[in-house]
Order: structure tokens, then sequence, then C-alpha cells
């Protein structure tokens, strides 16, 4: 069996009494070499040399009680016994001079005696494993009589240990990754890892983040969970400021930023704090940092550096101390390469950065920001809306398969949600609701993608088009395209079935051709006419 080894320090008011009378008297020290449950094979009394008196008597106690208990003194200088700095540091080099034998030893931290700076420094010590065991505290009967020793506990600081410690530090962090997500029940792997990550630095660091991904990703929506999060551990004090660098042009992006005195420019008619100012003990997000300008760039640079800049027209500085959340869509690293971005302000705000995906990156994510989406309609306009189950169903099919772009990500996805709740009669989104605002957004993926409408979708209208694979289309296509230079079906077919034609002795490319477009609905004469109109 291991020895058991305590720490404790002499206390002067509880350890300390005279003659006989003190046996009637609670002393700590004493007591808990008294306790038939704790052996203490050794105790190391640490003690100051103006109380070697008292640690004697203490001393002489023990051994009478408690005759195989070793007490070893331990003179250890303190000075002022309630400066937070001197105790820590007497104690420290203390615990860094002894030698510790685990394999042979447990070690206890008495922590019921002293001053209640040294109490603090000696759990600090062994929290950190300075000390490398577990604290012990004791406290009297409650109704002494006279050697009653009292009550002692043993407390592990190794929280790993607890279960329901664990599990609220656990809960807490869920709680704070939700809080990141908006509350929204994410199901993408890689982006649940992201937000865990951003959740760990975002609590941990004042550094510069960098969120990075295509516009509509979330940017703006994350920057500003992660202030709430910081605000909600009280982190930090002042407010969430936001700006868009790419509304910041010429002279104006200056002021706007860092201030200006009155009549430093044209226009100046009173002093201007400047967006940095405002954020002062709270959250700066610069979205789409790669617009700013390069001497606004260089301001900023310093900003961050020294927390000092200079307003516009002033020759006394001004001073914020505020965090940096920055977004951008673009490859800063190709505006570097190209003169547009500060290589020093990137290195500067690169230390975390983080890409967030697209919702087409994302498709297992769709159905919980619908309901997201909805759930925030229903907020803003006092009133619920729900898809019938053939409706929702027949969106997420289209929301998550390749045809859906989701150009601007989750800005068209909350369009599409506030689109078909606006219209939707009753409280309800029909399949008819549904089919209007995928064709809308079709269009529209169209129009930024510079194609035309597809003649296949007007041949077999949205929801059957919609139903196609992938595979069917291209193939169908390459049918219409070839049909477009025929001048006949059988031609045609002997076009489309040139090669396995040849190995039959007999053909009718005519009715296969027939045979493959009644597949979908289709005849040789709309297929023959969808670009030049009626045959």
């Amino acid at each position: 069996m291991l020895k058991t080894v305590v720490f404790g320090l002499l206390g002067p008011a509880l350890d300390r009494g005279d003659g006989p009378e003190r046996w009637d008297r609670w002393r700590p020290t004493v007591a808990l070499c008294q306790h038939e449950d704790l052996l203490i094979h050794r105790l190391e009394l640490i003690y100051q040399s103006r109380y070697t008196r008292l640690m004697r008597q203490v001393m002489d106690d023990i051994r009478a009680i408690s005759p195989e208990t070793e007490v070893r003194p331990q003179a250890v200088e303190m000075g002022d016994p309630w400066d937070f700095e001197i105790v820590f540091g007497a104690l420290h080099d203390f615990a860094r001079g002894y030698t510790f034998d685990l394999d042979a030893e447990e070690y206890l931290v008495h922590i019921t005696t002293g001053t209640h700076v040294a109490q603090i420094c000696l759990f600090l010590l062994t929290e950190s494993r300075r000390f490398p065991g577990r604290i012990l505290q004791t406290s009297p009967a409650r109704e002494p009589r006279g050697s009653d020793p009292g009550s002692f506990s043993i407390i592990d600081l190794d929280l790993s240990r607890y279960d329901r410690i664990a599990a609220r530090f656990t809960q807490e962090q869920r709680d704070a990754a939700s809080i990141l997500k908006s509350g929204i029940d994410t199901r993408n792997a890689e982006f649940n890892r992201l937000v865990d990550r951003i959740e760990h630095v975002a609590v941990r660091s004042k550094a510069p983040i960098l969120l990075m991904g295509p516009t509509g990703a979330g940017k703006s929506q994350l920057a500003k969970q992660v202030y709430a999060l910081k605000k909600d551990r009280r982190q930090i004090l002042g407010p969430f400021v936001e700006v868009n660098c790419a509304t910041l042009r010429g002279d104006a992006a200056m002021s706007a930023l860092f201030g200006h005195v009155k009549g430093s420019f044209t226009g100046a008619v009173q002093d201007r704090a400047g967006l940095l100012r405002q954020a002062d003990t709270g959250v700066l997000f610069l979205d789409e940092i790669g617009e700013l300008g390069l001497d606004e760039q260089a301001m900023l640079l310093r900003a961050l550096e020294e927390k000092r800049f200079l307003p516009v027209g002033s020759d006394r500085e001004a001073s914020s101390d505020f965090q940096l959340i920055a977004g951008t869509n673009r490859d800063l690293d190709v505006l570097v390469a190209s003169g547009r971005f500060r290589e020093d302000l990137l290195a500067r705000i690169d230390l975390w950065t983080f890409r967030l995906p697209s919702l087409r990156e994302r498709p297992e994510d769709v159905a919980p920001n619908v309901d997201y989406e909805l759930e925030r309609y229903a907020t803003q306009a006092g009133a619920r809306v729900t898809f019938n189950k053939e409706a929702r169903d027949r969106f997420l099919r289209f929301a998550t398969s390749a045809d859906a772009a989701w150009s601007r990500n989750f800005r068209d996805l909350g369009g599409a949600i506030t689109r078909m709740c606006t219209v939707a009669a009753g409280g309800r989104i029909t399949t008819e609701i549904v089919d209007e605002e995928v064709a809308r957004l079709r269009r529209a993926w169209r129009s930024v993608d510079g194609a035309g409408d597809s003649p296949l979708e007007e041949l077999l209208g949205a929801r059957a088009f919609e139903e196609l694979d992938l595979f069917d289309r291209l193939q169908l296509e390459a049918v219409r395209r070839v049909a477009q230079g025929s001048r006949t079906v059988s031609d045609a077919g002997r076009r489309l079935f040139a090669r396995s034609r040849a190995r039959k002795a007999s053909a009718n490319d005519a009715d296969r051709l027939r045979k493959y477009l009644a597949r979908f609905g289709l005849s040789w004469d709309q297929i023959r006419g969808a670009d030049r109109g009626p045959v």
C-alpha cells in the first residue's frame, strides 16, 4: 500500500493553544491526526520561523496522539501572508524543490489552515499538479465535545473523474455549439466539426478570426453568434459592430472606420467616433475585408497591433480594444500576389481561418434549415406556415438534388421559404406552390449562370424534368439535338443507332426511336419542333 503524506500549513490562529485546556479546542492540524479512518504516515508541516514555538507544541501533541505519524517541519518564509504574489511564489518554490515519489506515496494537501490567500495558493498549485495530490479539507464537529476531531473530506481535482461535472462541461460545450449554429440541428459532420473548433477558439482567444466562404454561406450570422457566445461567457462588454467593406469607398472609408475631427474635410461639421471606437471592448466584424483600400488596411494593421490609430484630421491618437472577425469570399492570397491586399495584414488576421462550406456541400442540413426559416418567418410575420407532406418531400427532393445550384446559398433558401410562406393560403404550402417556386429558382440560377431556358424542361415540364437523372437528361438532350438536324424520324434513327443497327438482320430505326421517346412521354413531332415551332 502507498504511504499517505499530507502537506499542511501551520495555523497561527486555529492551531494555537496552551495548557491542558488546549485539548478542549478544535485544532485542525492536530485533529487531522486523530481520525481513525485516515492514517497519516507523514505530515509535512509548513510554517514561518516566527511561529517556531507553536510548531514545536503542535509536533509534540501529534506525537502524543499519533506516534505512527512522522512530522517534518518545513520552514517557508512568506513575509506578508496576505500578499498573493509573495505567498504563491514561496509555496511554488517549495513544491518545485520537493522530491515526490508517486510510486510509493500518495499526497494530500490540507487547506483548512493559513490565510485565505495561502489556501487559494495551495489550491491552485494542487490543481496545476505542482502538488501532485488531492485536496484535504477538515471541519469541527457541529457540537464540539472534548477531543472530537470533527470531519474531513478529500477532493480530487481531476474533474474527468466526476461524471456529473464532466456531463455539465459536455452540455456547456453543446450549448455553445448550438449558439454558433443559431439553434439549428445541423447534421453535416464536417460542418459540425468546424463549429466545434470555432467554439473552442472563440472562448479561449481574442485573436482575429477570418471566416472564408461563398456569398450567403452564413459568415455574418456566424460572426454574430460568436459575439453572442462571448457575451454569454462575459468575455466581452462592448457591442457587435458590423460593416461591409464593399460599401466603403474613397475618403469616406477612412472616416467611417477611424473617425474624424470637425473641420478635417469639407462636410465634416462635427466630430465622428468611427466604427473602431464604437467596437471598443466588443467585436468588430469587417465583412468582405478584401474590398478594403490599402490605406485603410495599413491603419487597421496598426490598430490591431497597438490598439491605437489616428482619426482623420487629428493630431491626437485614439484607442480601441476590440476583437476582429473578418469575412471574405475572395482568395486573399491572390489579392496579395496582385498587390491589392497587404501581406502583413493577412499574416495578422490569418491565425484562425475557417472556411464555411456552401449549402450545396451540406445537403444533410437543408431540412433543418428549412425548419429554421419557417420558424423565423413565423416570428417575423406573426403567422405559422407549414408544408403538407407531399409538398415538403417534393421541395426537399429538389433542394438536395444536383439541380439545386443555390448560387446565393442560404439567402436563396431563406428567400424561397419566405415567398412560399407569403403566398400559402390557410398557412399550408402545397405542391403547386413548390412547383412554382422551383421554376422560379431555376430561372434565377440560369440568369446567374448566363444560360437560357432548357428546351427539355419546356418539353417535359418542370416537374418531370426535375425527376430525371442527370444521365437521362444528357442522353435525351443529345437525342433532341440529332432530331433538330434530321429531316425524318427514320433519318434520326439511322444516325442514332448507326453501330448497333449494322449487327441486326433487319432494323426499324424509326420505331426504336419512337419507343425511346415514349419512355419520357414525348413524340417525334414534339422533340422535332421544340426549337422550330410546329411542323
